[in-house]
């Protein structure tokens, strides 16, 4: 996988705790004392977080990460 940028890392893991407040139902085993951010987050480790990241650039080159 390629690394992700600091605001790629962040738009993502935002992304994801707002859908699992939303309800959507969490990817890795949860505890009760897990905020949804940290609940994110052990999604991106563990590599089964169903998004993916778009990268435009100035040559119009579109190049797609896929984080699972």
């Amino acid at each position: 996988m390629a690394r992700l940028t600091r605001f790629e890392l962040t738009r993502v893991l935002s992304a994801r705790s707002l859908q699992l407040s939303l309800g959507a139902p969490p990817l890795v085993k949860r505890t009760s004392e897990l905020s949804m951010l940290e609940v994110a987050q052990k999604e991106l480790v563990q590599k089964v977080l169903p998004l993916s990241v778009l990268r435009k650039f100035p040559n119009g080159l579109i190049k797609r990460i896929e984080l699972v």
